[in-house]
């Protein structure tokens, strides 16, 4: 998933939206239910990318059944690392994109962040 990996790394958002397939559904590591379709997914990343300081890719995983990218970042000065599990469809494009993170404070922070975000988000994928 190189073409994502790229993406993300270069902060490229429309990129990232043209990767999203558009019964995407995202699960969030601070949220309780999924998020689902390409508007409010790529508004969610939009916000992250923006959360995440220092933000890099230092593993990918895959198979044919989908690819896990492993990641080191800062949130409000904490360190964190997670995993984005990605799977695609025949076209290459991402339709689950399930986040973890850990450790638990660095999560808290995470989800303090981007619950003020929130609306924004919310306003984002409505456009």
């Amino acid at each position: 998933m190189s073409a994502f990996r790229t993406a993300v790394e270069s902060r490229d958002l429309a990129a990232i939206s043209d990767l999203l397939a558009d019964d995407v559904v995202f699960r969030s590591p601070v949220a309780h239910k999924p998020y689902e379709g390409k508007k409010i997914t790529a508004a969610i990343l939009a916000n992250v990318i923006e959360v995440f300081e220092d933000f890099h890719y230092v593993r990918e995983l895959g198979d044919d059944a989908g690819h896990a990218l492993v990641f080191e970042a800062k949130v409000d000065g904490l360190q964190i690392t997670g995993c984005d599990f990605l799977v695609l469809d025949d076209n290459g494009l991402i339709t689950d994109f399930t986040v973890m993170v850990r450790p638990l404070k660095a999560a808290h922070a995470l989800a303090e962040a981007m619950g003020a975000r929130f609306d924004r988000i919310v306003e984002m994928a409505s456009a």
